[in-house]
């Protein structure tokens, strides 16, 4: 059922911002209070109403506490300014059911925040750099913007804007049940940490998001662990390289170059691992049968 997520009607709002063209900071800052407040309707407005009720929320329209133009404007720590996203983030995100449920909400928290909000913020204000190659990812930024009428047709603007607020609330529920997952893992983690055996941490049930865990981890032995295994829904066992740095592209260990590509025949005839299966070209992973195997594929690459 197509939710509502504006209003016409002052009497109706329970927050306030900007009409016309609209972004993903005021769009996704619509969402983070619909789902902190349990509901919301906002009027979209070129000025705040005069005789507007004080627990209205206000934002991103060029007054209150969360506005983010002018002599308002605050960075973080880290340099990246804020928009109303990260401003309604900070204070309310907490209130969401989903972090406050969380096993651990404090890195859960932060993994929406610098994974998705700041971006959303840097975006708003100008600062998101281009990559430096021929062509650029089509962002959320612009997958929203997109919602907007184009110059030729005669659309609603609050209508454009309540079916970007639904998109954005998928989006947003996919990121937060992602974040709560690796928060959730930590402990799991910890565990296949300490029973690692020769770099190598075993999960018998599938995949556990391990990669910055590992790279973070107190636990000394967190450093030697070079190599994850577990059961795939390919009915395999993979055998996966942790990372060098947190959210790095590298390996602390690769695996060797002459299992890369290789069909399964070559690769077993390679490795001498019966039930061998593939290596992926770039090197961070590759699979056999059983978890026996997987493990020996490991312990080969250790070993190099």
């Amino acid at each position: 059922m197509k939710e509502n997520y504006t209003t016409s009607k002052i009497e109706e709002a329970t927050a306030v911002t900007h009409s016309g063209i609209f972004h993903a900071d005021d769009v996704f800052a619509t969402v983070i209070l619909n789902r902190a407040l349990g509901g919301v309707r906002v009027l979209r407005t070129n000025k705040v109403p005069e005789d507007l009720p004080e627990d209205v929320i206000v934002f991103d329209i060029g007054q209150g506490e969360y506005d983010h133009h002018g002599l308002a404007q605050k960075d973080r720590s880290n340099g990246v300014p804020y928009a109303a996203c990260g401003l309604l983030w900070k204070e309310f995100g907490w209130a969401i059911k989903e972090i406050q449920e969380c096993r651990n909400p404090i890195i859960a928290f932060h993994i929406i925040n610098e994974e998705l909000i700041q971006g959303i913020d840097a975006a708003d204000n100008g600062k998101m750099p281009r990559a430096d190659y021929p062509v650029q990812e089509l962002g959320i930024y612009k997958m929203i913007s997109q919602f907007n009428p184009n110059w030729n047709e005669e659309l609603s603007s609050d209508e454009c804007f309540d079916k970007a607020c639904e998109i954005a609330d998928t989006v947003f529920e996919n990121a937060l049940a992602e974040a709560v997952a690796r928060a959730d893992a930590y402990e799991v983690v910890d565990e296949a940490i300490e029973k690692s055996k020769n770099g190598i941490m075993v999960f018998e049930n599938g995949y556990v998001p391990f990669e910055d865990q590992t790279i973070i981890s107190p636990n000394a032995k967190a450093i030697e662990v070079c190599f994850a295994v577990y059961p795939t829904l390919r009915q395999d066992w993979a055998c996966k390289a942790v990372p060098d740095v947190q959210g790095g592209k590298g390996q602390r260990i690769t695996l060797p170059r002459e299992w890369r590509g290789l069909p399964s025949e070559e690769l077993q005839k390679v490795t001498g691992v019966e039930t061998a299966i593939f290596c992926h070209p770039a090197g961070f992973m590759c699979s056999a049968k059983t978890r026996e195997d997987a493990i020996k594929l490991a312990e080969l690459a250790m070993s190099k």
